[in-house]
């Protein structure tokens, strides 16, 4: 027999052997049939996996994480069996889960195209209906290498030449094998509904040497209900898309001419960043920040000492070289460098910590051009940088208060769904990270403390960390329901060390800082891209780009508009005109699809008493008030939106 604990402390006993699913049949025949995967001492695994020792076990349903990306692995299975029996010599790179369904990177003899999809949906469907037991083999390398090699796959045999004997397995539903770790469904009869959503290219390993495959995207539910309730969210989705609201509202674009993912601001847009940059910019002088500014390129010099250059210098630009022969500078991918070499501008005391330098800074990440999208993909972006310096009695109050100011930020912004994402590092890849476990033991317990002191729900991602350190993201829903990453606080015990950052101690020795890395909104391109889609479009008053339009009813009233748009905006009321020769009505309707929040119609009455009629966006009609009662309004609506920080 063997002891299993539950995630409630609950222990069974079970004969060894026993599986997750037969372990939730003991539990309740419904949870046996809603359970998809389980983990067993931390590790995801298939439900008809043996269990053969003591173990702690949690089961995962649809509505966990690990339940949907067991399902949408097995679905992107299921879709490469459909593809194989539709299209004959067909090779396969990966198909992996992803936050909404699934795809396979293919290479078809014969090519796939959008117009292809209806058909592979169908067969899809014929192959789900025969509820095919998925099963699982481990295989030697061996003989993982001859399968593929003999299929002519060479896709598969690079990904096997990577992987070490003993752990290799392969995955069987039907008439199709894959090399794969799992887990999976136990068949593929869980599938009741399908959509396979688009198809792009991709270059096979993300290497625009290597050839271009096609991928196709897809998503599945065990509900058909599901699938509709997703597919109308699509629709609402491609109303809010950034992209097009950001055309429409005129706030920014891109040129060829300047290149791509480089994003230009147009006036509106400018003025809207500006704000959003002066509200942080206020709050973070309440918390003791002191504003830096830092060059847009550095010495290579300065990025090899900090790890970037070895982290992203294949993503990056490349180097710039000057007239001096061997001197390379490079765009800057952080700003955290430049700050660790402002620290060092003079010696630090500990009465000096903890120093707070913020700056809205630019990096440059060469991205992929096929993984450019609007500003939430870009390859030059600004983020909403800070780095405090602190001891280590001041670490955990210090994150505390960076938790306050991302917890403002969205209360202010509506952003009333979200979870706090503990990103550690891989236990099983620590080459990955740079660091002493001693240092990452100590910067990890300091984030899971605080999170939990401030009472956040979280959530852990083993993986997810930064090279140096790991943090906290917050995980924001939309008001569609889909999940952004936005703001992330760091622990880094690591850059302080590269270089060779120090303070004077009360004993008179010199003592390490550690360091905070903070950015509330992350990049102002990607914030200002959620934002737009989370409101869709409609942006809190006293963010908006234009907060009133003044409406003559006639080419008559243009005088009185202009002055009343005038003494608005000598009130700091931001407010334009729309004197086109059109009538009202018209001019209403288009105003209103500019998501002006409010509308001040005027003719010979309002011009005759010095009033004007408000329109206010979603309400309608609120009546006729003077300029100055109207000042008042727009007064009282965005002191109501913005509040003290604790108040």
């Amino acid at each position: 027999m063997i002891k299993v604990t539950f995630p409630d402390g609950g222990i069974r006993e079970y004969a060894e052997g026993t599986t997750a699913m037969q372990i939730a049949e003991s539990i309740s025949p419904r949870l046996a049939q809603e359970v998809l995967s389980a983990s067993v001492n931390g590790e995801i695994v298939d439900l008809n996996r043996p269990i053969v020792s003591d173990a702690q076990i949690k089961l995962h349903k649809w509505e966990d994480p690990e339940g949907k990306k067991a399902f949408w692995h097995s679905s992107s299975h299921l879709m490469a069996e459909a593809l194989e029996a539709l299209y004959p010599g067909i090779k396969f790179g990966i198909g992996p889960s992803i936050e909404n369904g699934f795809y396979y990177d293919v290479d078809s003899p014969t090519p796939i195209t959008e117009g292809d999809l209806p058909k592979i949906e169908k067969k899809m469907e014929e192959l789900a209906r025969t509820k095919e037991a998925i099963t699982r083999r481990e295989v030697s390398k061996a003989d993982a290498m001859k399968t593929y090699t003999e299929k002519g796959d060479q896709y598969k045999v690079e990904l096997i030449e990577g992987l070490e004997d003993g752990t290799i397995s392969f995955y069987t539903n039907g008439q199709f094998t894959d090399l794969c770790r799992g887990p999976h469904l136990p068949h593929m009869g869980y599938i009741k509904a399908i959509k396979l959503t688009s198809v792009a290219g991709a270059y096979w390993r993300g290497d625009e040497k290597n050839k271009m495959l096609t991928r196709i995207y897809g998503i599945t539910f065990p509900k058909k209900s599901m699938l509709d309730e997703y597919l109308a969210m699509l629709e609402e989705a491609k109303k809010r898309d950034h992209r097009k609201l950001g055309k429409e509202l005129e706030l920014f674009c891109f040129s060829p001419r300047v290149g791509a993912g480089l994003p230009l601001w147009l006036p509106k847009g400018a003025a809207l960043r500006d704000r959003l940059e002066h509200f942080l910019r206020n709050v973070q002088k309440r918390y003791g920040y002191l504003q830096v500014i830092t060059p847009h390129i550095g010495m290579k010099d300065l990025y090899v000492t900090s790890g970037h250059y070895a982290k992203y210098g294949k993503d990056s630009f490349q180097p710039i070289h000057t007239p001096d022969e061997g001197e390379e500078f490079l765009l800057k991918p952080m700003n955290c460098p430049h700050h660790c070499e402002i620290y060092k501008f003079k010696p630090r005391s500990y009465k000096d910590l903890p120093l707070r330098f913020a700056e809205f800074g630019t990096v440059y990440r060469y991205e992929q051009s096929g993984e450019l999208h609007g500003l939430t993909r870009v390859r030059g972006f600004t983020q909403d940088d800070a780095h405090i310096f602190c001891r280590p009695d001041q670490l955990k109050e210090e994150f505390m208060k960076v938790i306050d100011i991302v917890l403002y930020i969205f209360k202010t912004l509506s952003f009333d769904k979200f979870t706090a994402q503990v990103s550690l590092r891989d236990p099983n890849n620590k080459e990955k990270y740079i660091g002493s476990d001693e240092n990452w033991h100590k910067a990890e317990q300091a984030i899971i403390e605080a999170a939990a002191e401030k009472g956040l729900k979280t959530t852990v991602e083993l993986g997810e960390a930064a090279f140096y350190g790991p943090k906290l993201d917050f995980m924001v829903r939309d008001a569609i329901g889909r999940q952004w990453q936005l703001g992330t606080i760091q622990v880094d015990y690591n850059l302080p060390e590269r270089f060779d950052l120090t303070y004077k101690g009360s004993d008179d020795k010199p003592h390490r800082p550690i360091m905070i890395h903070r950015a509330p909104f992350g990049s102002m391109e990607r914030f200002v891209a959620v934002l737009l889609e989370h409101t869709g479009g409609k942006f809190p008053l006293w963010l908006s780009p234009d907060q009133a339009v003044v409406l003559p009813i006639s080419e008559k009233f243009n005088d009185y508009a202009k002055k009343v748009s005038d003494y608005l905006n000598n009130s700091d009321i931001r407010a334009t005109v729309d004197d086109r020769n059109e009538k009202i009505g018209r001019k209403i309707r288009d105003n209103e699809l500019r998501r002006i929040p409010f509308l001040l119609i005027v003719g010979e009455k309002e011009e005759a008493e010095g009033m004007v009629s408000v329109r206010a966006q979603g309400e309608g009609d609120r009546g006729s008030m003077t300029q100055d009662e109207f000042i008042a309004l727009v007064r009282e609506k965005v002191a109501g939106e913005i509040r003290t920080p604790g108040k």
